[in-house]
């Protein structure tokens, strides 16, 4: 098995430990995240920005506070927030450390991070350490996942059903239609939108896949003009809150329609199982993906 797969395959036991930890918080994790009503910016880079995406609409969504996700590199200058809160597995991006900087004194911040004395826990109020979901791929799997089920979990979410969907995920038989297939479009819904982006990163990053990523209802606003034979459109969500005619839709086109149905976290793992036997039939090395690196050090 390739690291990748390693880490791919230990999910479902660090999601585990993170319901657990968001059970029984300590003190200082706390008061490290976000309190309701607060007015909240979440950052980060690639995964990290998706994942951003994701818990921002969450928790919004949830009434908890307005909540925006940027790009590192993109958060206005001007606005007023009460904390940001900075996603970044190996705490060295330089987009992310910038952006702290200035921020620092301003505003109070929180970095979310996978490795201890990291360069952005020096820049930071307070840091959320989840060392044990740590990884060496260059592709995150594991840390992205964990970190967004910890954040679900303390907004009061019971996750306590899926740790066995990862298991059933890592099991059961990758779709043959997507395996087959020479493009794949991923759609999303609110906070899966987020999920969906992520999952087009990663068949992008281990497999060099044909890949894109929309808000369901964006689909038929030109994107489904790509689907046909051979192509299948991915659907984040409970197959019946499918948006009325969009499977017959996708049917016209020719393509295939995929929809598992689970927890989209569960299903994202299915897609990192997909982009891992799609990196292996090109002859590609999950582990050493094109022109990337861990995290992103500009000079």
């Amino acid at each position: 098995m390739s690291q990748t797969e390693i880490e791919i395959a230990t999910q479902p036991d660090c999601w585990r430990r993170a319901v657990a930890l968001a059970q029984h918080p300590e003190d200082t994790l706390s008061a490290s995240l976000p309190r309701p009503g607060e007015r909240v910016a979440v950052v980060g880079c690639g995964t990290s920005w998706f994942i951003a995406q994701a818990y921002a609409a969450l928790r919004e969504s949830g009434g908890h506070g307005e909540t925006d996700a940027f790009p590192a590199s993109e958060m206005p200058t001007g606005r007023t927030y009460d904390r940001v809160v900075a996603l970044t597995r190996s705490g060295t991006t330089t987009e992310v450390l910038e952006l702290l900087r200035r921020l620092g004194g301003h505003i109070p911040t929180t970095a979310v991070t996978a490795v201890p004395q990291s360069p952005v826990t020096e820049v930071v109020d307070a840091v959320v350490l989840l060392d044990f979901a740590d990884e060496t791929s260059v592709v995150q799997t594991r840390f992205a996942s964990t970190e967004l089920v910890l954040l679900r979990a303390l907004l009061g979410e019971d996750l306590g059903h899926l740790p066995q969907q990862g298991h059933s995920a890592l099991t059961e038989p990758v779709p043959n239609a997507a395996l087959e297939a020479e493009q794949c479009t991923f759609l999303g819904r609110g906070w899966a939108y987020g999920i969906a982006q992520e999952a087009a990163l990663k068949m992008r990053e281990a497999a060099g896949a044909w890949t894109e990523a929309y808000p369901v209802m964006e689909y038929r606003h030109g994107p489904i003009s790509v689907t046909g034979p051979g192509r299948v459109t991915w659907w984040f969500g409970d197959p019946e809150a499918l948006p009325s005619g969009l499977a017959d839709d996708i049917a016209r086109t020719g393509g295939q329609l995929v929809a598992l149905g689970r927890d989209p976290l569960a299903d994202l793992v299915v897609v990192h199982r997909l982009a891992v036997a799609l990196a292996a039939a090109r002859g590609l090395d999950p582990d050493n993906p094109r022109h990337l690196t861990r995290s992103v050090i500009l000079a």
